[in-house]
C-alpha cells in the first residue's frame, strides 16, 4: 500500500515537471512570465488601476523612499505656474491620493487641510493646501525665500540666514567678485564659481527637505492659454514678484494696461507688449532672479541675461525631484508615483481640446510667439529630454526589479522541484 503511494507521488512529480517544461516551450514569453508569477504570488495579481491602461508592472523600489503616509518632516512644494495645467494637477494632490490620512476637502472650500498621520502639520504646500501663503503663483524666488518661515517656528525662522545674506557671504568669499561687491552687485564675473559655492551652500538641510515639483507645458499652446485667459480678464494682481526682499518698482516692471484688467486684448496687443510677464514665463518663474538683479534690467547686458536667467532655470528644474509636462498626463502620473511611492486613485486624462487648441493661428504669428518664448522654447526642449529620460530610467529600472523577482521566484522553484525528488528518491 505504501509502494503505490509513492508511486503516485513520483507521478504526480514527473507530470509536474512535465507541465512546467511544456509552458516554458510553448509560452516562453514576457507576459507568461508575468502570468507564472502571478499564480505563484496572487498578491501580485491584485487589481492596479495604472496597470489597465499602460501594461506597468504593480511593484517598483522608487529613488525617493519615503513612506506615503508619513513624509517625516519632508515638504512637497507645488510651483505652480500660470496656464500649464497646474490647477488640474494640483487637485489631484489633494483629492486623488490613496494615503492612510486623505487630505479633508469640505464642499465650497477651495482649500483642503493635507496633515500627516496623527500630527497637525501639513505634508504638501500647494495652492489646494496651505493656499498662496508666499504669495499668488510665486516663483523659485519667491518660494525657496518664503516657505521655510511659512513652515517653520518663529524661533527657526529667526535662526535662519536670509538668502541674500548667504548669497552675499559667498560673494565676499570669491575674489572675481570683490570689485563688484562695492558696487553693490553680485558676482557676475566668476558664474561657475558662484553657481558651485551656492549650489554646496543650499544643498545643506537646514531642518527639513523641501521637495519642489512643478508642471511645464509647450511654450505656445501655453502662452495662447494664457492670452484667452488675461482677454477674458485675469490679471494676476495679488502676485508680488519679491526679490532680495522687495516687490519691482512700477519703473522696473510696467504694467501692459491701464485701467482695472486687459480684457478683450487683441492677440497682436499682447504680443506688442514689450513688459509682458508672459513672455519666457516659465524660465523667470524656475530661474533664481537675484542672480540678475531680479526686476532691474540695468545690472547686466540682456544676452548676458538670458544667458543666466535660462541656465539657472536649467539647473533648477534638474534638480527638482519630480516635474511633469502637461504634454504627457500619464507619464507625468507614473513619474510621480514612482518618485514619491504614493499611487494616485484615477489614472490622469490626456485633455486633447483645450481653450488654446481652439485657436487658430497662422504660421508667422506662430513664428513670433516662439521669438517671444525663445527662452521657454529652449527651456521645454531641455525639460522634455530631461522628462523623458527619467521616464525611461524609472521603466528600466522597473524592469530589472521585474527580472529580479523572475530569478528568485525560478530558484525557489527550482529549490522546490529538487526537494520533491528527494522525498521521492527516499520514498523508493
Amino acid at each position: 500500500m505504501e509502494d503505490r503511494s509513492h508511486k503516485v507521488l513520483l507521478a504526480l512529480v514527473m507530470l509536474f515537471l512535465f507541465a512546467v517544461i511544456v509552458l516554458q516551450y510553448v509560452c516562453p514569453g514576457t507576459e507568461c512570465q508575468l502570468l507564472r508569477l502571478r499564480a505563484l504570488s496572487p498578491a501580485a495579481a491584485a487589481a492596479d488601476p495604472y496597470r489597465a491602461e499602460d501594461e506597468t508592472p504593480a511593484r517598483f523600489v522608487p529613488r525617493f523612499n519615503f513612506s506615503a503616509d508619513d513624509l517625516g518632516d519632508d515638504l512637497i512644494v507645488f510651483l505652480h505656474i500660470q496656464k500649464t495645467g497646474g490647477t488640474t494637477f494640483g487637485r489631484h494632490l489633494v483629492r486623488n491620493i490613496q494615503l492612510e490620512q486623505p487630505c479633508e476637502c469640505r464642499a465650497g472650500q477651495k482649500k483642503c487641510t493635507c496633515h500627516r498621520p496623527g500630527k497637525r502639520e501639513t505634508w504638501l504646500f500647494s495652492r489646494f493646501s496651505t493656499g498662496w501663503s508666499c504669495g499668488l503663483h510665486a516663483d523659485w524666488t519667491e518660494l525657496t525665500n518664503c516657505v521655510p518661515s511659512v513652515v517653520d517656528s518663529k524661533k527657526e525662522v529667526r535662526l535662519r540666514p536670509s538668502r541674500k545674506g548667504l548669497i552675499w557671504r559667498v560673494c565676499e568669499s570669491l575674489d572675481p567678485c570683490k570689485e563688484e561687491l562695492l558696487r553693490g552687485a553680485c558676482c557676475t564675473t566668476a558664474p561657475e564659481s558662484l553657481s558651485s559655492a551656492l549650489n554646496t551652500l543650499f544643498s545643506s538641510p537646514l531642518g527639513r527637505n523641501f521637495y519642489y515639483i512643478t508642471i511645464l507645458r509647450d511654450p505656445v499652446s501655453r502662452y495662447l492659454s494664457e492670452w484667452r485667459h488675461v482677454q477674458r480678464g485675469a490679471t494676476w494682481k495679488a502676485s508680488l514678484h519679491v526679490c532680495d526682499g522687495r516687490s519691482p518698482t512700477t519703473e522696473e516692471l510696467p504694467s501692459c494696461y491701464t485701467g482695472d484688467d486687459w480684457s478683450g486684448c487683441s492677440l497682436q496687443e499682447f504680443m506688442d507688449c514689450p513688459y509682458n510677464l508672459a513672455n519666457n514665463r516659465q524660465v523667470r518663474m524656475l530661474s533664481d532672479l537675484s542672480l540678475v538683479g531680479c526686476y532691474n534690467l540695468s545690472v547686466m547686458p540682456e544676452e548676458q541675461r538670458n544667458k543666466v536667467l535660462l541656465d539657472s532655470a536649467k539647473e533648477n528644474l534638474k534638480r527638482m525631484a519630480f516635474f511633469g509636462l502637461t504634454e504627457f498626463q500619464r507619464k507625468t502620473q507614473y513619474l510621480f508615483e514612482k518618485t514619491f511611492n504614493m499611487n494616485f486613485i484615477s489614472p490622469f486624462t490626456q485633455y486633447n481640446s483645450t481653450r488654446a487648441s481652439s485657436v487658430e493661428i497662422d504660421k508667422q504669428t506662430q513664428q513670433r510667439i516662439e521669438a517671444l518664448n525663445f527662452l521657454d522654447m529652449e527651456l521645454y526642449d531641455y525639460a522634455k529630454d530631461l522628462f523623458l529620460q527619467r521616464y525611461q530610467y524609472m521603466r528600466q529600472k522597473e524592469h530589472q526589479e521585474a527580472r529580479r523577482k523572475r530569478q528568485e521566484q525560478r530558484k525557489i522553484l527550482r529549490a522546490k522541484q529538487a526537494h520533491l525528488r528527494e522525498q521521492g528518491e527516499n520514498s523508493s
